[in-house]
């Protein structure tokens, strides 16, 4: 471990109320766990709502502004490593944790080069034929059950949609007034589960981090945990998570020592999980590096110490670990670390990926019809 980190990082409870246990706890397992929200156990009807972005911490420090979701029973639960949605969502959808479907990261290696999961290229564009998503991502999710898929309808033929969702039935929704119709008519047609996904708290938060906005966001996204709620006929129920939580970073950002960009060959993870692949037989000298000039800012793990570690779960496949860099560096602060390859249409202020607990820990809540 190369690091003087001032806290331990808030590993996953793997074995527990964690996103990758979700739906095998709806699914698949014939004991309901202790923590899964009272009003979804014995339910005959199930939506599981992702509100992206919207982390336990956040929620709990504005609890004034979002009274419906601060009603519901229910906790907190762990996101998974990273604390990003390319990987959380997949373990939402697989139930399996990283090492095991191997979507370890927003961008990650792929013979030699990065993938950015959620746009599906590289460098030199879309990915989708040399790196076809199916196979990427193998693991069926829902253990094969084909539920209707409640999401924004632009996501239906996305890359990243045909890693985590694919042989789904999807029912695409362009505004939440028409996510609304949607849910009802898969609600009417009694079916017994149902996946549902919103990403305005991300964008916000990317874009606008804490304040205003984001708060104004919050007040938009609980009435529409209402209006699901008054959907949701006698013995259904409403199940709220979320892959991730958010820190502002706003200008925190650095650009990694010269000494450790003179020891690696590329980079892949974000911001704020950062792999640092090693140029050939340099991987001594670029943890020694980073441990100098940045073991002050962040959790630095090698790739065997993250896994031995369980930072990606009980089991971590070769496939897994191939797309791992050699040194992972994770920051305990706001700081984001700079990638010139990884880049997007704005500035982020809010960002995530890192072990901190206002990034793994995210809501776990029920709701009855």
């Amino acid at each position: 471990m190369g690091d003087n980190s001032p806290q331990r990082p808030h590993l996953p409870d793997y074995s527990g109320a964690c996103l990758s246990n979700i739906v095998p706890a709806l699914l698949e397992w014939t004991d309901v766990p202790s923590w899964l929200p009272a009003p979804v156990a014995d339910a005959d009807q199930v939506v599981l709502l992702v509100l992206d972005g919207l982390g336990w911490e956040q929620l709990q420090a504005r609890r004034d502004l979002a009274p419906t979701l601060c009603s519901l029973v229910g906790g907190p639960a762990s996101s998974v490593v990273p604390s990003t949605t390319a990987t959380a969502l997949t373990s939402i959808t697989t139930g399996l944790a990283p090492g095991e479907h191997g979507v370890v990261g927003y961008r990650m290696a792929l013979e030699g080069e990065v993938l950015n999961v959620l746009r599906w290229s590289t460098s030199t564009g879309d990915a989708r034929d040399r790196f076809p998503p199916e196979r990427v991502q193998d693991v069926v999710p829902f253990a094969g059950q084909r539920p209707p898929i409640v999401t924004k309808a632009e996501f239906a033929t996305s890359g990243f949609s045909g890693a985590h969702l694919h042989q789904v039935r999807f029912h695409g929704y362009r505004m939440t007034s028409t996510m609304l119709i949607e849910l009802q008519h898969v609600l009417d047609a009694n079916e017994p589960f149902v996946y549902a996904y919103y990403d305005g708290i991300d964008k916000v938060a990317h874009e606008y981090g804490f304040g205003e906005y984001y708060d104004a966001e919050l007040v938009a996204v609980d009435r529409l945990v209402s209006d699901i709620i008054d959907l949701l006929p006698p013995g259904a129920a409403l199940l709220i998570t979320a892959d991730h939580g958010h820190v502002e970073t706003g200008g925190d950002v650095t650009t990694p020592h010269p000494a450790v960009l003179a020891e690696t060959s590329m980079q892949s993870g974000e911001g704020r999980f950062r792999w640092f692949h090693a140029r050939p037989g340099r991987t001594p000298a670029l943890l020694e590096a980073l441990t100098t000039h940045h073991g002050h800012q962040a959790w630095i793990r090698t790739r065997d110490e993250a896994i031995s570690e369980g930072w990606y779960g009980p089991k971590v496949t070769d496939m897994a670990r191939a797309r791992m860099g050699d040194i992972l560096v994770a920051p305990w602060g706001n700081l984001a670390f700079l990638d010139p390859a990884d880049s997007g249409p704005y500035e982020l202020v809010g960002r995530h990926g890192s072990v901190t607990s206002a990034e793994m820990l995210v809501p776990l809540l029920g709701a009855g019809g």
